[in-house]
């Protein structure tokens, strides 16, 4: 198996984890979700299913009433097929999202595997960004050194050009930095308990000198946590706006469709 129908098999699991899809939704979720896979056509898509289903870890299923199916036969059209993940292929892609060596800090590998972090375990997610930050440190050594050595050959739009290259993966170790900070403080949080012991002093005077104010349960509100499952942890140095995107990631408002 090449690596990039590895990693198309496990967009394919994790995309129907989430619910039962036909071949064009799979596809329109491959294209506007996961920049890797912009320009790839079913007959890149229709194979992989084919291997998935072969395998077991997927089924095929008649995607309409019987009714409109025999519509579709008379007419000459082609029923459509929705693809069910098994049992089986959801342990499968439950192993796939523990692994969380070197190929997952590749480029195309680490944007399919970041866009479905939310599935994943908050020590394998660590595990991923450390790693992908320490290969984007060693690339830009390697550039950086590059560029020391063959400055004085380049002219002034090559020489540009290698700056942009780096400026690009400065950016984003600084983003993997975030990510990492965010995840640890949560991992923090988590493990220091609901509340710390002062908190809970307070909170048990409040409840006997403060309970004609109106105010009571507003502690247990604020001192809320969240735990490994969510969605991407907040970033610390962020002023509410959206993280940075993964890279591979397309901006939404671009038009995907071929």
């Amino acid at each position: 198996m090449s690596r990039r129908s590895g990693i198309l098999e496990f967009a394919v699991l994790g995309l129907l984890r989430e619910s039962p899809m036909h071949g064009y939704e799979l596809r329109k979720r491959l294209n506007t979700s996961l920049g890797i896979f912009r320009a790839f056509s079913y007959g890149t898509l229709y194979p992989c299913l084919k291997t998935l289903v072969a395998n077991g870890w997927l089924i095929e299923e008649p995607g309409s009433a019987p009714e409109e199916a025999l519509a579709a036969s008379l007419a000459g059209r082609r029923a459509k097929i929705v693809y069910r993940l098994t049992a089986d292929g959801k342990e499968h892609f439950e192993d796939l999202l523990s692994q969380t060596g070197p190929d997952a800090w590749e480029d195309e590998h680490f944007a399919a595997r970041f866009a479905f972090f939310g599935q994943t375990e908050r020590e394998v997610r660590m595990r991923v960004l450390e790693g992908r930050r320490s290969r984007l440190e060693e690339r830009l050594e390697k550039m950086s050194a590059s560029l020391a050595r063959t400055r004085e050959r380049l002219d002034d739009y090559t020489l540009e050009l290698q700056r942009h290259g780096m400026e690009s993966v400065e950016r984003e170790v600084r983003w993997l930095n975030e990510l990492i900070e965010s995840e640890r403080a949560g991992r923090d949080q988590r493990e220091s308990g609901p509340q710390s012991p002062a908190v809970q002093r307070d909170g048990a005077s409040n409840s006997t000198t403060g309970t004609n104010s109106g105010t009571s349960g507003t502690s247990s509100t604020n001192n809320s946590t969240t735990g490994d499952e969510g969605g991407l942890p907040r970033l610390r140095g962020t002023s509410g706006g959206s993280p940075p995107k993964a890279p591979g990631q397309p901006d939404p408002s671009e038009d995907t469709t071929t």
